[in-house]
């Protein structure tokens, strides 16, 4: 007789929850000889079979009528490579043993995964084809170090979570298997006895693809290749180069007339991208795209990080839309979640039974604005999860660079919480050091691994460095979105221009800070919802106003230091707000010339001039890149200012923020010669009154501390540019 194991085990591996299916399934060496056991629920017949040969070595017996088998195979020692004939309801099945493969995960790996510095851990953990032993299937791993025990189930299995439980690798608690057979399109998921005997079904944290809401299946799905990052976009991100960005909503950008249903990713490549190039955007920006339950979150409560939403297509054709843009000669940057996680129970939360994934204190692991849990960046795997899913958009889908949200919730412990409702960290303070660390170890290894990609960040209050080197106590990212900036010139627009003069520093303030973070100036989607109305309904006045000020506004935007960012509608004057359940108000171009006409030309317009001149983004930066001319005139509500480059080109940037023609306004220039205007939002063909001033030519008359002065005609709610003639 063989040694079997004891009707316990085999009760408890039938009930689905023994830990370590290994010491009882397989082959194993026992003293009369090499046994093989398999559970095979409902199979009437199994034999060995040797697999070089083909022969049948011997037939196992049923030793438990839910469908336990075990023999020995007669004189054989030593282990050898077999399968198993199986009879299911008379059809017989020839199938490789999940339970004959040893350990899968590499030493280095494991090392590098338990220190939480893989800097490709999903290259690992996941679902992967793999050939081991010339047996063709899928290795599956996930960390669930609190779990009971851990099945693989799926399509290959019937979902039937008895059938492929996993071998726990107790040194860092992740869970694997190697599944023969198990294929590309086929759907899984984890079958967890959790750390308090709970069952609990949950997605892959490291799917690369998976369904769409409401189904939520992970998807096996190969690692895509590596995409090769072009000089060209390396160059196209750089400091001194113009960099003009289109956010968009994919699932609301246009959709179809007739059932007003979502372009795919192959139609959005066909329209929006040739738009974008035609706009004279430099950057596509796309909300998140990762898989998200809620289509109301706009994609902000990710739960599929590593999987690119199925809304629109395959995975593969998102990266076909990732390839178009990029032959389009557009860079493309990726809204990208890494605070917070909604809590639905496919997902991360209490994964293993535990607060694995969040904090278990409520103060410090739910987000009481969004309903969502908190990430604990202080635990490493968790850090190493979402670094390594920045690398992987970057590297496997040739994403130019990430747009990180809500940086503030991230770095501080109370924020948006009372008094009481926060825990300080360990040195007393209200900093998330933790989370501070994640950022400059996810932004520095980007740096490295993926040189060329940037980051930006949205982060709303005066934490110092944002975008300076972590070395020098920064963050290190790339990019910071200038959110006092669009906050307090919005705040100008909106006023009746007969009370601008009494807050003209609202205008001019910026210039205070702007050497202290590489900024971005944003109009974005959170500026068009939730009752803030739109930009265009945010000017006052009658139509004509309203109009001539939105144009006054951009053609100060494209000239202010700093990189530009406009939300999808923003660029026509979409008059209302933004509803990510319809497509933008692209009616409102149909038909004859209007006003929204105007403002479309005009950002068109506005996007090309800025490329065409150096002086307007070579030196955002650097304090010789700017120099006001007039910053004093509260009266008139009028700014002029130089806007220069390394060579010591200028441009004269002049806006009149009242509904009042000012001819003869005369202002000191540091440079004599004849200005030519290159851009006057009051243009005819922008719907404008058309004040012009096509050629001034400087006179000696000092003005403004300068020896020499121009005289212009200041157009009614315009902004005007114009650049100095070649001698």
């Amino acid at each position: 007789m063989s040694e079997l194991p004891d009707r316990q085990a085999i009760n408890a591996l039938f009930a689905g929850n023994y830990a370590d299916p290994f010491s009882l399934l397989g082959m194993h060496q026992t003293e009369q000889g090499l046994e093989v056991r398999a559970l095979l629920p409902e199979a009437s017949e199994v034999w060995v079979i040797e697999t070089n040969t083909g022969r049948k070595l011997a037939q196992l017996k049923c030793v438990d009528s839910r469908g336990f088998f075990s023999g020995v195979i007669p004189r054989r020692k030593k282990p050898f490579r077999y399968q198993l004939a199986v009879n299911w309801h008379g059809q017989q099945n020839l199938l490789d043993d999940a339970y004959r493969f040893g350990p899968l995960l590499e030493e280095m790996d494991a090392w590098l995964l338990a220190e939480g510095t893989h800097l490709r851990p999903y290259e690992t953990l996941g679902a992967h084809g793999a050939v081991i032993d010339g047996v063709n299937g899928t290795r599956f791993c996930v960390w669930a170090p609190n779990a009971r025990r851990v099945s693989v189930v799926g399509d290959f299995n019937f979902w039937d979570g008895r059938r492929h439980p996993m071998r726990l690798r107790q040194e860092m608690g992740i869970w694997e298997l190697f599944v023969p057979g198990a294929f590309n399109g086929q759907l899984y998921k984890f079958e967890i006895i959790d750390a308090n005997d709970k069952l609990r079904i949950k997605a892959d944290p490291f799917a690369f693809e998976a369904q769409m809401r409401p189904e939520t299946a992970s998807m096996i799905c190969g690692l895509p290749n590596k995409v090769e990052m072009s000089a060209e976009r390396k160059a196209a991100n750089a400091f001194d180069q113009p960099i003009s960005i289109y956010e968009v909503h994919l699932g609301s950008w246009r959709r179809h007339t007739d059932n007003n249903f979502w372009l795919s990713y192959k139609e959005l490549s066909e329209q929006l991208i040739p738009y974008v190039k035609e706009m004279g955007f430099t950057h596509l920006e796309l909300l998140p795209i990762n898989e998200h339950p809620f289509d109301g979150s706009w994609g902000y409560q990710p739960l599929g990080m590593y999987a690119p939403t199925r809304r629109f297509g395959a995975r593969d054709e998102f990266r076909d839309f990732i390839a178009s843009a990029h032959e389009a000669g557009l860079n493309v940057l990726l809204d990208w979640v890494p605070g917070h996680f909604p809590s639905d129970d496919f997902g991360l939360a209490k994964f293993d039974g535990t607060e694995l994934y969040e904090h278990s204190d409520p103060r410090e692991g739910y987000h009481q604005d969004w309903n969502t849990l908190i990430y604990n960046f202080g635990r490493r795997e968790v850090s190493n999860y979402l670094s390594g899913n920045a690398l992987y958009w970057l590297e496997r889908f040739g994403i130019d660079g990430l747009r990180v949200d809500a940086v503030a919730s991230m770095i501080y412990r109370d924020y948006s919480r009372a008094e009481g409702e926060w825990v300080p960290n360990h040195f007393g303070g209200r900093e998330n050091l933790e989370a501070i660390t994640f950022l400059r170890y996810t932004n520095r290894t980007l740096g490295h691994a993926a040189e060329g990609t940037i980051t930006m960040a949205e982060e709303s209050t005066d934490f110092p460095g944002v975008s300076r080197p972590p070395e020098s106590g920064g963050l290190g990212f790339w990019f910071k979105w200038n959110l006092g900036w669009m906050h307090d010139t919005l705040d100008y627009m909106k006023l009746d221009p007969v009370h601008r003069r009494f807050h003209h520093n609202l205008m001019s303030f910026g210039m205070m800070y702007n050497y202290t973070e590489n900024f971005v100036l944003p109009l974005s989607h959170d500026e068009v919802v939730h009752g803030k109305r739109s930009i265009l309904d945010r000017m006052p006045g009658d139509a004509w106003q309203k109009f001539a000020n939105l144009r006054a506004y951009y053609g100060w935007m494209w000239a202010f230091p700093g990189k530009k960012l406009q939300f999808m509608g923003n660029e026509f004057a979409q008059g209302r707000e933004w509803n990510h359940d319809t497509s933008l108000d692209w009616h409102l171009l149909e038909g004859e010339d209007n006003w929204h006409h105007g403002v479309h030309r005009l950002v068109r317009d506005l996007n090309f001039t800025y490329r065409h001149y150096t002086q307007l983004y070579q030196l955002d930066y650097d304090p010789a890149g700017f120099e006001w001319l007039v910053v004093d005139d509260a009266e008139n509500s009028v700014f002029v200012f130089i806007r220069r480059d390394r060579e010591g080109n200028e441009m004269i940037v002049a806006s009149n923020f009242t509904p009042v023609t000012r001819p003869g306004y005369r202002f000191g220039v540091n440079q004599a010669g004849n200005w030519r205007e290159v851009l006057n939002t009051d243009q005819h063909e922008y719907h404008g009154s058309d004040v012009r001033n096509h050629l001034v030519h400087t006179d000696q008359i000092e003005s403004h501390g300068r020896p020499q002065s121009l005289s212009l005609s200041l157009p009614p709610l315009a902004t005007v540019w114009l650049v100095r003639e070649a001698e």
